[in-house]
């Protein structure tokens, strides 16, 4: 398989965990890992090679390749048996990313960069990238683990269908079990902008919360006979309960936008609440016909 699971490297600290987790995608996965610094300087005229003034080994365009090759080396030194390959792309890193997701199995990120501001959870790069990517993007942040459950957000929509199927090979490939989790608050037929009924019966909606979440994970057995599938039917916030649920997890998996989002929007706010404050990577996953 040639399609390269892609990195965006800056040289932080936070790029270099997003290395190791692309290193360990690509080889459960059996893919080559592609290391990408987008480098803006070219279009704003700035000069490019070293000062006449300064060492040889000087200048933006040195310092861009330089975070590539670190960045190559270090791959290989997580795992000798990776394919691995970097280039300097001229482009601000958001476009440059969502362009390489045109051609990726998928895109890693750390979560902050060397250009974000230390009080924020979350850097715009991995937002505007997850949120326009065409392809899975996963963020390397809180802590990772070699043990626990691949935990996957259900709700029954066309992106988080995909997230179950994404989720489901993660755990085969990590040799550990799949949690499947479904947060509610309302009926399973109300929608965003609906007024929820007055009266309900909160032990019927559980039954019915239930048979969405069973449908929704049937069949992972028979694709995969050795998975073993947990499932959580919890009622609260979907993004407080996926949090939640990442202490302990390897991976929390889910839709770009889940059942509730507005149509416009090309990122959910579980999606976003999981990039701010999961505790373990996260994986958001598209529809196909997005």
């Amino acid at each position: 398989m040639t399609t390269p699971v892609v990195v965006g490297v800056d040289g932080s600290p936070a790029s270099t965990v997003a290395v190791a987790l692309a290193v360990r995608t690509a080889v459960e996965r059996h893919r080559p890992v592609r290391v990408v610094h987008a480098f803006v300087w070219p279009l704003l005229h700035a000069p490019l090679g070293p000062s006449p003034y300064g060492p040889p080994e000087g200048g933006l365009r040195n310092a861009a390749d330089l975070i590539v090759r670190d960045a190559v080396a270090y791959a290989g030194r997580c795992d000798p048996r990776v394919s691995v390959s970097g280039e300097v792309v001229t482009g601000g890193i958001s476009a440059v990313l969502i362009g390489e997701s045109r051609r990726a199995f998928a895109v890693v990120l750390g979560d902050r960069g060397l250009g974000g501001f230390t009080g924020l959870l979350v850097g715009s790069v991995a937002v505007q990238v997850t949120a326009h990517a065409r392809c899975p993007v996963l963020i390397a942040r809180g802590t990772a683990r070699e043990n626990g459950p691949v935990v996957v957000g259900v709700d029954g929509s066309p992106h988080s269908d995909r997230a179950v199927a994404f989720a489901a090979e993660e755990a085969v490939l990590r040799k550990t079990d799949l949690r499947a989790v479904h947060a509610w608050t309302g009926p399973a037929s109300t929608r965003a902008g609906d007024m929820l009924p007055l009266v309900y019966d909160p032990e019927l909606v559980g039954e019915d919360e239930s048979r969405l979440l069973s449908e929704a994970t049937a069949g992972l057995t028979e694709r995969h006979p050795d998975l073993l599938v947990a499932h959580r039917v919890v009622r609260g916030r979907a993004a407080r309960t996926l949090i939640g649920q990442s202490h302990g997890a390897q991976l929390v998996v889910v839709g770009a936008r889940g059942r509730g989002g507005f149509t416009g929007l090309l990122l959910g706010s579980v999606s976003q609440a999981l990039l701010h404050h999961a505790e373990c990577p996260v994986a958001v996953v598209r529809a196909a016909e997005v």
